[in-house]
């Protein structure tokens, strides 16, 4: 099976989830169950279906994260040796060459992105098209609003 490349904070995230679905929200889940079902007719109990349908998304979601876990690959970017390259979990400060603006990014695992947060997929053009430069490269990114020129202004192994 495939290995996911993951980052030590997304995969704390993670377990921090799994965490409280298995801890917190399966039980509470359960007691709504009991509480539900001591209403009676099952049939046309809406507090028991909701209960019975949350229940259904929270093991699901249990089963998606142990298989995420599973299978991760996780790199930590601060034991890497700081050669100055872009890689997996890096944080990289871009300059656009056109408006003179900054950016950062750190590169991510899928599951791990968010752009309001800065931190892209390792599958998105803007990292695909990052990954192996180095400080001071210029490198052009292929976007859907057509393509941005970017100097690599630094990259840390934070």
């Amino acid at each position: 099976m495939n290995k996911f490349p993951m980052t030590v904070s997304g995969e704390a995230a993670l377990r921090e989830e799994l965490e409280r679905l298995k801890k917190i929200e399966r039980p509470r889940i359960t007691k709504a169950i009991a509480e539900a079902r001591e209403h009676g007719d099952l049939k046309e109990n809406a507090e028991y279906h909701a209960a019975r349908e949350q229940q259904s998304f929270n093991e699901g979601r249990i089963m998606e994260i142990e298989g995420k876990l599973g299978n991760a690959q996780v790199i930590d970017v601060t034991t890497m040796p700081k050669t100055g390259k872009v890689i997996f979990g890096t944080t990289i400060d871009l300059l656009n060459l056109e408006t003179d603006a900054t950016v950062t990014y750190r590169i991510v695992g899928e599951d791990e992105a968010d752009v309001k947060q800065n931190l892209i997929s390792i599958g998105s053009p803007i990292a695909r098209a990052l990954i192996g430069k180095e400080e001071g490269d210029v490198v052009i990114v292929r976007a859907p609003g057509g393509d941005i020129e970017y100097e690599i202004d630094k990259v840390r192994y934070i």
